[in-house]
């Protein structure tokens, strides 16, 4: 597979990119998606790819500015240069720097993209063509200088499953000396955990730069790149490739486990991040290195390989994600404000998932999903989803650092959304009314499924019930009846919109006394029939008798 990153400060026009063809099918992978220069140069100095697809026009470094620094510091790199207008000096400025192609947007179809990425590919073989001459003594005798982050790039291939892979790495290592005299090799796999979760909310310069401290850290503690590398792999996920002199296998592996259990720690003292590792088995040659990865992330993800759950109709299936009736139903919790709806629906998530290990990928992505729903509702509600640790704001999203397992993950979320529907409740009921009568309305907001009085109002709030009556009137233009009985058509008619319910169970559930009471109320403030409401979202469960 060869490597495509693509830059674009539009996430739609990257969309477009992705679905123009079945990049894997004909042997390409979308190594990453970059916003701007900036972190382009971060993700390529990191692991390198074969081609990058680029935006000319971007803010900060805009696309001739990129291209020109690829050239110059990672000239393996092909490029591939985009456009929406046509511009002389642009198209001029980037061919002159060796990109492929410079092509207008407007222009490009999946046939068009695949023929530039096998010219890239081309493009590149002659370019290693040329340069395995050079180093044969054909031509000037000298070797291209050592560059680590091409030596991390070459093994983070190697673990990816890159076909050349490899033979690149085995010639490199004898290009520049590196594992000199090693007998035995083995890989460790250490994972940051629970990565997906620090990092949803960093920009990609962000994240870059924590995973370019961690491997650069792991390094420092390593010594030697040409003796011990560390690479970045994915999502969280770091290799570190052992070599030794010693021909005893066991003396390694014991050698290797020490080392990470000092990068661990290194980690945790040094940039606050927690990890875990496993270490491959023994190997004798840079070939087989693969292999040595792949048993030490068996070893890593044992409990995760096998996580599955019973669908409804009895077939057990992978899961990386909510369902759509779990997110259906966790919406329409939060619509209603509804705190032990969202608390039974999220004991239910964690239910399947609590067997897993903290860093599994199933696991990480369902909370991150919890989390993004949580997030998009509290802007809707006009707040905002970075809070401090007080009672009155959101859990930090650091204390997802030192938690232990998926119990202690699920009582954090439980936590999140208890406050998140509390602050909610507020900014429903606060505006600009007094406090008493945002006192009044936080009531109604949570009791109005049930028996909902003024004079019970009252007596919570510590007021006569007539005074509380005339501000209620004067703050709210609406009676405090008047007021209930909106905020019981709201839930109907978000309950109508689900389509989970009848009409009659609707009734019940928002509060009022009497069906023919609920037809009438919901008339007055719609204009129409809850059946008639039904119908004009054409029809569905709600429609039943």
């Amino acid at each position: 597979m060869y490597r495509v990153l693509l830059v674009d400060d539009e996430p739609l026009a990257r969309n477009d990119l992705r679905s123009l063809l079945d990049f894997r099918a004909h042997g390409f992978d979308i190594c990453g998606e970059a916003q701007n220069g900036e972190t382009a140069l971060a993700m390529i100095q990191q692991s390198p790819p074969d081609v990058a697809v680029i935006d000319v026009n971007m803010p900060g470094m805009n696309g001739v500015d990129l291209n020109r620094m690829i050239k110059q510091s990672y000239p393996a790199v092909q490029t591939i240069m985009l456009s929406s207008y046509d511009d002389y000096d642009y198209v001029r400025d980037c061919l002159k720097n060796g990109s492929v192609d410079y092509l207008l947007k407007h222009r490009l179809d999946g046939e068009t993209l695949l023929a530039l990425l096998g010219k890239a590919v081309r493009e590149k073989r002659a370019a290693e063509a040329a340069n395995a001459t050079k180093d044969n003594g054909t031509s000037s005798g000298q070797s291209p200088p050592f560059r680590p982050e091409a030596i991390r790039g070459h093994i983070a291939d190697l673990v990816r499953g890159k076909a050349e892979a490899a033979a690149e790495l085995e010639a490199i290592a004898v290009r520049h000396g590196m594992y000199a005299k090693a007998a035995l090799y083995t890989t460790a796999v250490l994972q940051i955990v629970p990565f997906l979760l620090l990092t949803e909310s960093n920009t990609d310069v962000q994240t870059n730069r924590m995973v370019q401290q961690a491997v650069d850290l792991m390094q420092q503690s390593l010594g030697d790149v040409r003796e011990r590398t560390a690479a970045y792999v994915e999502e969280g996920r770091i290799i570190v490739l052992f070599a030794f002199r010693e021909r005893s296998e066991n003396a390694a592996a014991t050698e290797a486990a020490r080392s990470m259990s000092k990068l661990r720690h290194a980690l945790e003292m040094y940039l606050n991040l927690r990890s875990i590792y496993a270490v491959g088995h023994v190997c004798g040659s840079l070939s087989k290195l693969g292999a040595s990865y792949a048993s030490a992330e068996k070893a890593l993800d044992a409990s995760a390989a096998s996580a599955s759950f019973e669908t409804g109709s009895g077939k057990r299936e992978r899961f990386v994600a909510l369902t759509i009736e779990e997110q259906k139903q966790l919406l329409l919790a939060i619509e209603r404000l509804d705190g032990q709806g969202a608390q039974r629906l999220i004991a239910s998530v964690f239910e399947r998932i609590r067997s897993l290990p903290l860093h599994s990928h199933a696991a990480q992505m369902i909370v991150s999903e919890l989390l993004h729903i949580g997030d998009k509702a509290l802007k809707k509600g006009g707040q905002s989803p970075s809070g401090a640790t007080e009672g009155d704001r959101l859990p930090s999203r650091s204390e997802l650092n030192w938690l232990g397992s998926v119990g202690e993950l699920e009582e954090w979320m439980q936590s999140f959304y208890g406050v998140l529907l509390r602050l909610l409740k507020e900014r429903h009921a606060t505006g600009t009314y007094s406090r008493h009568v945002s006192q009044a309305i936080g009531f109604i907001l949570e009791k109005y499924s049930g028996s909902v009085t003024l004079e019970l109002a009252a007596g919570v709030i510590g007021l006569n019930a007539s005074y509380l009556s005339r501000i209620f009137k004067d703050e709210t233009q609406s009676t405090f009846s008047e007021y209930v009985n909106r905020v019981r058509v709201d839930a109907a008619r978000r309950l109508l919109e689900s389509g989970q319910y009848s009409i009659k169970q609707i009734s019940d559930q928002v509060g009022f006394s009497t069906h023919n009471y609920f037809f009438k109320v919901f008339k007055e403030a719609t204009g129409m029939t809850p059946q008639a409401y039904c119908n004009s979202l054409g029809g569905g469960p709600g429609t039943k008798p």
